[in-house]
């Protein structure tokens, strides 16, 4: 891949040498909207930074990615650019105790979603720019020093096009045709930011009056591109603003730091969102073109949140390096949940944490590629890679477990120490350890080595003896078990819930417990006596992180009685377990479709019930046995169109059952149903078949040859928005022609004209598990350019190709073979890039033993 792989010692030597008093970066965009003729590749980039050197005489580097460096200039001396640049870095010999560098380039304009993005809008022409740098692609942008330790204040001026607007961290002023920025407090290189174009931008006003009487104003703006500002809900963005701005001013005793407060919505962009300080960037998919659930505006406010939160996790305390990830991303995951339920109306959404994120955090915690929260970050690539289900969500659900074992008021005190002691510095894991074990009074070494140093999930199984009567519990015990991988038994603090029917047939908690679990048996006295339970749930209300298993009477009881449990988190927790359970090959899959066709209708908490269409997905695609797939097909179609007709008229249960029937639709005549609301012939009462919902109905139409190219391209027409494009791209790929699907393929592995949106797109309408047969050429093919792609292409796009080309519907133990034949003969590869291909093969290897699982079921 282009640029060098930063290390971190590399990078530890650096900061022992170096510290950075200020940058002044000068950019010109006004090639940004070309003269008519191919498309412009490059901006004028001058950076000034200024420096000193704790060994002068010694040499170091500095970080830049570009086709061409006009000048460099270091302390006065000229360098020459041929010499000292190599295309990544530039070489800096004999510094002085004090430095001044000063670097002319010509940086390239992105199509990747990294450094300077660029991307023109279908629909009026109007192009847009934006900026992304995590890890480590500001180097992109400017010349700079790229670690996360290396902090400095910003001066930022932009030249832009007549018209255009352009923000930066700090506030602006356009003056004599150049935009400049107020100067940054001491940030790292990869949340300084840029967005300029002609945006649709909305203002509003938060002032806080603090108890010593002093008052806090924070300019507030948000932003899309024109097209979207129909749709643009910019209100309810700034009501979930200013709640989280008072909650985090009540909590963190720390008043926001960082001036305005801009949300930006962009186009292709790769992440969630970024915490750029001043000018958050989200994905404009949080900008709904239709109607959406109530799961997608908690999505979008946690999101929200937990970007804010990074203001005081990441912006103003910065881990040292990558190895500490967690330090920002762990606490912004688990304070975005904390502050949705805490400071808005989705109250819930802790609800939506134990059933959706943790799922992934689950997930990620049995691969092969595990590792501790503080994981072991050898580079840039690492780091990369680390975004992911451990360092987010496992840390969340780490962290909602110390707040149950320190108490919320410790917690909370411990931070705000940990923001005044660190204050625009860096830290490690030990800075915030002992500010907790200051205000919690306990020894943290312990808890962090068993939670934070060591990777892998356990399971916690109830164990209930009965007495001789069997009316009463004799003893409660609970076992817990650990991978013979990952075999530490970690301290629990959990709630036991016991749950019996009522006279009326719900299943509901009678008595609950928290207890601390340790080792491999605990017994839980104090539920000695109980009345006998039909139901335990040992994690009852998800204080700990753990994969919940049953004994043989509450798996009986849910198999039975699910829709009956009225607690809507302990439902969803349940629901959770029954999925792990389906996972690890314990449960047949053909029994958790059915657990939901027959429950799925009673469920309450939408998102719970969107998670629960996404799994039959899964256990469908990927968990049945083969032979039993068509049959599976047929009854969840049947039982999802049953379930849309059965919804309430224009609810949001309605619109979520009809989302999932597409999905699941093959057969000809749920094909013609699909057809017929598109064209208007048939109508379901309150559905409201938006564009949106269009694109949904046309994918499963198009792959299964009853939408072509005409059809797509009129409803393009119809819809000829960048939104459009990527859906129209998407269904163009699914068509199900052995043609279609090299175009595809030459498209995303030979090519580079695709965005990566357009590429992500093509990519998700190639492998569709009803073209098996179609796409079974390219398993071969997808491990002889892998290694080509991952040193080619930018890394982004090499992580999208790995992960979406891998041949996973190609379901058999032929695959497998292929997939650790490359690996055997390609030990020297990139660690990132057999990183992916190692989880895809963990993948296909657990789809093969759940699928031994349920054709065995086909015999009980």
């Amino acid at each position: 891949m282009p640029g060098e792989n930063l290390t971190r010692d590399e990078a530890r030597e650096r900061a022992a040498l170096l510290s950075v008093d200020g940058y002044e970066v000068a950019l010109d965009l006004r090639s940004a909207v070309g003269d008519g003729g191919a498309e412009p590749r490059t901006f004028r980039s001058v950076t000034v930074i200024r420096f000193r050197c704790n060994e002068p005489g010694a040499s170091t580097f500095a970080d830049l990615i570009a086709p061409s460096v006009t000048a460099v200039t270091l302390n006065g001396r000229d360098l020459d650019p041929g010499a000292v640049f190599d295309g990544s870095r530039i070489l800096l010999e004999d510094l002085a105790a004090e430095n001044e560098l000063t670097v002319d380039a010509q940086c390239a304009y992105s199509r990747t979603g990294e450094g300077m993005h660029r991307f023109v809008d279908p629909e009026d022409g109007e192009v847009y720019l934006y900026t992304q740098y995590e890890p480590a692609d500001a180097r992109r942008v400017y010349a700079n020093f790229e670690q996360p330790d290396l902090k400095a204040p910003y001066r930022f001026e932009v030249r832009a096009p007549e018209g255009w607007t352009v923000w930066s961290n700090g506030a602006g002023e356009l003056a004599d045709g150049v935009w400049r920025f107020a100067e940054t407090r001491p940030i790292s290189t990869y949340i300084t930011c840029v967005v300029a174009g002609p945006y649709h931008y909305v203002t509003d006003h938060y002032e806080r009056v603090f108890e010593d009487g002093t008052k806090l104003e924070i300019p507030l703006g948000a932003m899309c591109r024109k097209g979207l500002a129909p749709y643009f809900d910019a209100e309810d963005v700034f009501l979930v603003t200013k709640q989280g701005l008072d909650f985090f001013h009540d909590h963190f005793d720390y008043p926001y730091p960082f001036g305005k407060y801009d949300q930006a919505f962009v186009p292709e962009y790769n992440l969630g969102a970024m915490e750029n300080p001043g000018l958050v960037t989200f994905r404009e998919e949080y900008i709904f073109r239709g109607k959406v659930t109530q799961a997608s505006y908690e999505a979008r406010a946690n999101v929200i949140l937990h970007e804010m939160a990074h203001m005081w996790f990441g912006d103003l305390v910065t881990m040292e390096w990558w190895d500490d990830l967690w330090l920002k991303e762990s606490f912004a995951d688990f304070m975005g949940t904390f502050a949705n339920v805490g400071a808005t109306r989705f109250t819930d959404a802790w609800i939506t944490f134990a059933n959706r994120r943790k799922a992934w955090a689950y997930r990620a915690d049995q691969l092969p590629s595990t590792h501790p929260i503080t994981a072991d970050i050898r580079d840039l690539q690492d780091a990369k890679l680390n975004f992911d289900g451990i360092t987010y969500a496992k840390g969340a659900s780490v962290l909602k477990q110390l707040v149950a074992y320190v108490g919320r008021d410790a917690f909370l005190e411990g931070a705000r120490r940990y923001f005044k002691r660190n204050a625009y510095g860096n830290t490690r894991l030990g800075d915030l350890l002992s500010v907790l074990a200051e205000t919690s009074g306990r020894d943290m070494t312990v808890w962090a080595r068993s939670w934070l140093q060591t990777a892998g999930v356990n399971s916690l199984t109830p164990q209930v003896l009965l007495d001789t009567e069997g009316g009463r519990i004799a003893e409660l015990a609970v076992l817990q078990e650990a991978a013979e991988t990952h075999p530490e038994l970690r301290p629990h603090r959990v709630a036991v819930g016991l749950y019996r029917r009522t006279p009326e047939g719900a299943l509901e908690r009678y008595a609950r417990l928290e207890t601390d679990v340790e080792g491999p048996r605990t017994v839980v006295a104090e539920l000695a006596g109980a009345e006998a339970p039909e139901l335990v749930l040992v994690n009852d209300d998800d204080l700990t992180y753990c994969k919940v298993r049953f004994d043989e009477t509450s798996l009986a009881t849910l198999r039975e009685h699910l829709g009956a449990l009225t607690d809507p988190l302990a439902r969803a927790l349940c629901w959770s377990a029954l999925w792990n359970l389906t996972r690890d090959a314990l449960l047949p899959a053909r029994d958790f479709i059915g657990l939901v066709l027959r429950f799925a209708g009673r469920e309450s908490d939408i998102g719970v019930l969107q998670m629960l269409h996404a799994w039959a997905n899964s256990a469908l695609v990927h968990y049945v046995a083969p032979q039993w797939r068509a049959t599976g097909e047929r009854l969840v179609a049947e039982g999802a169109l049953g379930e849309l007709r059965e919804a309430e008229p224009g609810s949001e249960h309605q619109l979520a059952w009809a989302r999932f029937f597409a999905t699941v639709a093959a057969a000809d005549h749920d094909l013609l149903l699909l057809k017929d609301l598109l064209d208007g012939a048939a109508e379901i009462d309150g559905l409201v078949v938006d564009q949106e919902l269009r694109w949904a109905f046309l994918e499963p139409l198009a792959a299964h040859g009853m939408a072509d190219e005409a059809v797509l391209a009129a409803e393009l027409a119809r819809d000829d928005t960048a939104s459009g494009k990527r859906h129209q791209v998407r269904c163009l790929a699914a068509r199900p022609s052995a043609a279609v699907k090299a175009q595809a393929w030459a498209q995303v592995v030979e090519s580079d004209a695709l965005s990566n949106a357009l590429v992500e797109a093509t990519i998700a309408g190639f492998g569709l598990p009803s073209q098996r047969e179609l796409t079974a050429p390219y398993a071969e093919k997808y491990f002889a350019v892998i290694e080509r792609v991952w040193r080619e292409r930018s890394i982004q796009i090499g992580m999208d190709v790995v992960r979406g080309l891998y041949p996973s519907y190609q379901d058999r133990p032929e695959t497998l073979a292929a997939t650790d034949a490359w690996l055997a003969a390609h030990t020297e590869a990139a660690p990132a890039l057999r990183r992916l291909v190692l989880e895809a093969r963990d993948d296909l290897a657990r789809a093969l033993r759940a699928q031994e699982c349920d054709a065995a079921a086909a015999g009980r």
